[in-house]
Parts: structure tokens; sequence; C-alpha cells
């Protein structure tokens, strides 16, 4: 990409966020709207919707899930910050759901993923991202059938979505409330896929901006 493109784009979606971020659409949702930087970049990362904390903080994975989380990024060359700045951070839902009266967050309901799908929709039109990382069974689920998560994680899949078709390494939620990618087979299947993740042209040319 040129820089005049890059720049270009970078202006596309520094609009977009301004619109997102002034989104009101589900009633049920408790705001703040929470966003990634607009950054112009080949990875994408989906995740599933801001807790309670993300709000206040301005950014999404901002809690321990997001220690975790760039503990994993880390470990393949990119720190928080390198990766907050070089990868496009999305999510199914962009506001806080709520909590769960029986516990933990509740799961946005159909109609609220959809109006907020068209966010996403319009994200990956004008990126066109090479490589797409879910986190988590509900964004997996966005791009993927998924009823297992060991049968979807540690392999590389390629999806077609708003009609551009891109690779996918999904990953599992970084929840301390899940032991999933603490025990077996989870604790491999995440290796298997961070070293996916490391291997792909597109995480490549994030770690070599980061040197430049």
């Amino acid at each position: 990409m040129s820089k005049s493109d890059e720049n270009l784009l970078r202006s596309e979606l520094a609009k977009h966020r301004e619109a997102l971020l002034a989104c009101r659409q589900c009633p049920q949702m408790i705001g703040p709207v929470v966003s990634g930087l607009a950054v112009p970049s080949p990875v994408m990362m989906v995740g599933q919707a801001p807790g309670d904390k993300e709000g206040p903080a301005g950014k999404p994975f901002a809690w321990t899930a997001g220690k975790t989380l760039f503990k994993w990024y880390d470990s393949i060359g990119l720190d928080e910050e390198a990766f907050r700045h070089r990868a496009y951070m999305a999510a199914v839902c962009r506001c806080f759901p709520g909590k769960n009266p029986k516990g933990g967050d509740r799961v946005p309901n159909a109609e609220e993923i959809a109006a907020c799908g068209t966010w996403l929709h319009a994200e990956v039109e004008m990126l066109k991202p090479s490589l797409l990382l879910p986190v988590g069974k509900l964004a997996i689920a966005q791009f993927v059938t998924v009823d297992k998560l060991k049968d979807v994680i540690g392999r590389l899949h390629q999806v077609t979505y708003a009609g551009h078709t891109m690779d996918l390494i999904p990953l599992p939620h970084p929840s301390g409330a899940s032991t999933w990618h603490r025990t077996e087979p989870g604790k491999t299947l995440l290796a298997d896929a961070l070293a996916l993740v490391a291997a792909h042209p597109a995480w490549q040319t994030l770690l070599n901006q980061e040197q430049g």
C-alpha cells in the first residue's frame, strides 16, 4: 500500500471510528462505545464484547483478560503497545452488555450482534485484512461453525466475510474465569494457534513495522 493510500484509509477509519463512538442503537447495552485505534493493518482482531472496566478505560482488553491476551502476543514478538498501534482491534459488540443475574457478563442477543455487525462488516470492507484473529467462542462463531473450541483452535481457516476472503486463526478467550487455555488440550492448541499467527506473513509485516 502506498503512503497516500494508507493516509486515505487512516482518514476513512478515523471517520468510521467517530461515527461508531456516537452509536446508541442498542437500548440494553451500557455505554460508552469501546473501540481500538483507527489503524490501517493487515491484521484484525475481533473480541466478543467489552467488560465493565473497558468503558472507563476507553480501550478494549484493558483489564485482567487483556493482560493474559497481551502476554500471548508478547510471546510471539509484539507487546501491548505495539499491538494496539499495529493491529486493528474490533469486536462482535462494542458496548458492555451488562451483568447476567446468574453470574458473569450477559451474552449479547442476536439483534445486538446483528446491529453491531454492520460496523464490523464495514471495517472488513475497508481494511481487507489478510489475517483475522477472533478471540473467544462468540467471536469465532461469527465466521466459522464452532461446537467445541478444540475443533477449531490450533488450525488455520480461510473464510469469506463482507465479500473479502482472508485467513482466520481463532484464539480462546483469555478470561481468568476460563480454564480452557490453561489445561489440556487447550494449552497445546493455544500454543499451536500462536505458532500459526507468528508464522503468518501479515504478522511478520507487523513485526517489521514495529522494528522500523
